[in-house]
């Protein structure tokens, strides 16, 4: 069985009763979704795919790419339909603002208990702070309200005012000599030199509590 035939079983498994109606929840052309199972010039499974299709129904990765183990994981965030858990939202860093964990709409919930007094699921963009949080991965965010008390040297998601040119960047975070000041760093070396920012400019700031990735569960 290849593993474009993997996928097909997937989707019966699901009980989908279409893969227009899987491709929707995945939030993928239903066209591109025919082609990957059917192997239309030799399309394979993206990456991202295989993410989602982890993260929302614990889809073994090693089972769908070699056929190894069993489809499904023994455990792992669960997509609920009742929109209990954690919304997450489908957007890059550069596309959003604190209103839109308020106001718009998310792709799902997850219910994951781990995560669950989190504010949010946002994608990773970027490889700024590899290889400690990498392209394609998800993370789970919690609002800090109170910018005085913060653990330094873990990442922030961090959304700031005009003032900044208003950056959203996730970054590890340092105490400056100033104490109205942080300093913002990358992990990745190749992302060299250091950002300062005031507090009063930040508009909204994240601790980030975790990641999933398709290694990790």
């Amino acid at each position: 069985m290849t593993e474009n035939e993997r996928l097909k079983l997937i989707i019966d498994k699901l009980h989908f009763k279409t893969q227009k109606e899987f491709a929707v929840k995945l939030n993928i052309q239903s066209g591109s979704l025919s082609d990957i199972i059917r192997g239309k010039g030799g399309m394979k499974i993206s990456n991202a795919i295989k993410d989602k299709l982890t993260f929302m129904f614990n889809v073994n990765q090693e089972w769908l790419t070699e056929g190894i183990g069993e489809p499904f994981l023994k455990k792992g965030p669960i997509v609920s339909e009742t929109k209990e858990g954690v919304p997450y939202f489908d957007v890059s860093l550069a596309d959003i603002n604190h209103s839109v964990f308020m106001e718009e709409e998310p792709e799902y919930f997850v219910n994951y208990k781990p995560f669950n007094d989190c504010t949010a699921y946002l994608p990773v963009y970027g490889d700024s702070m590899y290889p400690k949080y990498a392209s394609g991965e998800i993370i789970a965010v919690k609002e800090v309200t109170n910018f005085e008390v913060l653990q330094w040297g873990e990442a922030y998601v961090i959304m700031g005012d005009d003032t900044t040119n208003g950056i959203r960047s996730i970054k590890l975070v340092h105490q400056h000599a100033d104490p109205n000041k942080l300093i913002l760093r990358s992990s990745n070396p190749n992302f060299k030199g250091d950002t300062i920012i005031n507090k009063k400019s930040i508009s909204s700031m994240y601790i980030i509590k975790g990641k999933i990735t398709r290694n990790l569960i």
